[in-house]
């Protein structure tokens, strides 16, 4: 075994995005999903609904792809919890999912969801699975379309439109604006009189919806979403409303972002050195070479590369794909990514 160190210009350092699909069928688009009848009658589909690639009901595989849910202020639009046999007034799922959102995206339990210049008391919220988004979510990529009825809308986060970038305690933030590809169609994209339709959360896939967009009517430029705002949650969950009208498909895609780090290690070998078989067979019981060829017309095939720290320690490993021939004649340059 030869040594040799490694001097800093050696090593180089570089990073690049990679950009995949998200989901995991291997595309970017979404043309099927559904939910879980179990999971949804369970305690859990109260605060939310679980989304699959394929039906859960029959023999395939299938993998969460994100998660749907609705939050209210007040609780309202969700049977209250109770406590010895009392209703916990103002307290439900719906208050519990949007405490959560908020002390998430805001790292503060008073403030209230903004869309534009509106205050929003309740949210629709798109939570992507961590495996599928990796690292984060590509902004301009997120395209969804929403249906009701005739009322259509589509809608992207507004980052090709943006000269700054806003951050809250969640990370990056971007508006959610009528549009594709993260542009507005025209002007702002806001709904008339309601505000941006959400908020675009890429660093921690959450995708947040405001619900006064939607539900306005077609002439405030929303898609006139049912709503349940009961104070008990009898008749349709707005978590099922809302589900309705997701058009995921061929108008609608997220892809994913991942910074890849790479470590490039550079082992330079002059043509004096590494000339030897390091191998014991090669020397005899005195201490002699074994082959008179190797004396004056030494050979070696390098085939890995083991890479150690100041203590002698080995801490990587690199194979070559084929054994490299060496000799008084040839120099080589072997080039070593790490990726992390």
């Amino acid at each position: 075994m030869s040594f040799k160190r490694l001097d800093p210009e050696d090593i180089s350092i570089s990073a690049e995005s990679v950009v995949a699909p998200l989901w995991s069928v291997g595309e970017k688009y979404l043309t099927t999903f559904f939910t879980s009848s179990a999971q949804v009658a369970s305690s859990t589909g109260d605060f939310f609904y679980e989304v699959y690639e394929n039906d859960t009901d029959l023999a395939v595989p299938f993998h969460v792809q994100f998660a749907i849910t609705y939050g209210h202020k007040e609780g309202k639009g969700a049977a209250p919890y109770a406590s010895s046999g009392n209703i916990v007034d103002g307290k439900s799922p719906s208050s519990t999912i949007y405490g959560q959102y908020r002390n998430l995206i805001f790292g503060d339990e008073e403030v209230d969801f903004m869309f534009g210049n509106v205050a929003s008391d309740d949210i629709y919220v798109i939570n992507l699975d961590r495996a599928r988004y990796k690292e984060k979510l590509l902004p301009g990529s997120f395209n969804l379309k929403l249906k009701q009825g005739s009322n259509i809308i589509e809608l992207t986060d507004n980052s090709n439109d943006s000269t700054t970038v806003s951050y809250v305690d969640a990370g990056r933030v971007y508006d959610i604006v009528s549009g594709s590809d993260g542009s507005a169609y025209s002007g702002t994209g806001f709904s008339s009189d309601n505000g941006s339709y959400g908020k675009f959360l890429p660093d921690v896939g959450v995708v947040v919806l405001n619900s006064k967009a939607l539900q306005a009517p077609a002439s405030e430029e929303g898609i006139a979403l049912p709503s349940n705002h009961t104070d008990n949650g009898a008749g349709t969950s707005n978590i099922q409303y809302f589900f309705d009208t997701i058009r995921f498909g061929a108008s609608s895609s997220l892809q994913s972002e991942e910074t890849i780090s790479s470590n490039y290690v550079f082992v330079r070998v002059r043509n004096s050195e590494f000339n030897y078989s390091t191998n014991p067979s090669n020397i005899t019981s005195s201490g002699e070479l074994r082959h008179d060829i190797m004396i004056n017309t030494p050979q070696a095939y390098i085939t890995t590369v083991g890479m150690y720290n100041d203590n002698n320690d080995l801490v990587g490993v690199a194979k070559l794909s084929r054994p490299l021939l060496k000799d008084f004649t040839k120099e080589a340059l072997i080039r070593i990514k790490l990726d992390y």
